[in-house]
């Protein structure tokens, strides 16, 4: 890993952070996020508890590929699909992809959640998961509509998509939360903490998703499985 002179926050083209905290970069390409190194354990528990241990997984948003190759190490039958709309966040995936021991992760591919398709991912009812962590709040409430509607549209009968991240309960939001969502709406005011209750689940429901599960999750974070009915 790089040293700390090495450490950059990872910007759009018109200057909006893609990430919202500093990652190393290795020689090798792959880049690390403190936030992965953190979560990453928990999740890797919600997958095996309540996502799946098996079947083809797409990602969107994908960042710096930690989470697809931490998750394929540990539960050696998924198959994982890389996405993004970021050309640097894509070389970092690419990166972990060749660095990986083994061939299930595929990609990156270049996905706008926010498009009525998703080009080379569009694939209707190939995907037994979609994953999309911490992406919601870091942009317009439109990728939030989108990422929804693609789960309707691409997911298999009881196939699951998986939220992570800070969300509003009913209306009620922790403390730092509030504080983290007033702080990305003085970046861009399309951006913000969403509600689960008020705004997520009710847009699920109208294409086919249930609510399943929510496992709190360290720093007021939260686990979210949605389920396809049909």
């Amino acid at each position: 890993m790089s040293d700390d002179s090495d450490k950059t926050f990872q910007k759009t083209n018109d200057g909006k952070p893609v990430a919202m905290e500093a990652r190393d970069q290795a020689e090798d390409g792959r880049r690390y996020s403190p936030s992965v190194a953190r979560n990453r354990e928990p999740i890797l528990e919600v997958f095996r508890e309540h996502v799946g241990e098996t079947g083809q997984v797409l990602e969107i948003a994908s960042g710096t590929g930690e989470h697809g190759a931490f998750l394929t190490k540990a539960l050696p039958q998924l198959n994982w699909t890389y996405s993004d709309i970021d050309a640097v966040s894509r070389e970092s995936q690419a990166a972990w992809r060749r660095a990986a021991l083994h061939e299930r992760l595929h990609g990156p591919y270049t996905v706008d959640a926010s498009a009525h398709s998703w080009g080379p991912v569009e694939y209707p009812g190939h995907w037994d998961v979609i994953v999309s962590m911490n992406m919601i709040h870091i942009a317009p409430f439109e990728v939030a509509l989108g990422l929804i509607g693609g789960a309707g549209r691409l997911l298999k009968p009881k196939g699951k998509l998986f939220l992570y991240g800070p969300f509003a309960r009913h209306g009620e939001i922790a403390p730092s939360n509030a504080e983290f969502s007033a702080n990305l709406k003085s970046r861009d005011p399309r951006w913000g903490v969403r509600d689960l209750d008020q705004q997520i689940v009710p847009l699920a429901e109208e294409v086919g998703l249930r609510l399943q599960q929510v496992i709190e999750m360290p720093a007021n974070n939260l686990s979210v499985v949605l389920q396809r009915q049909a």
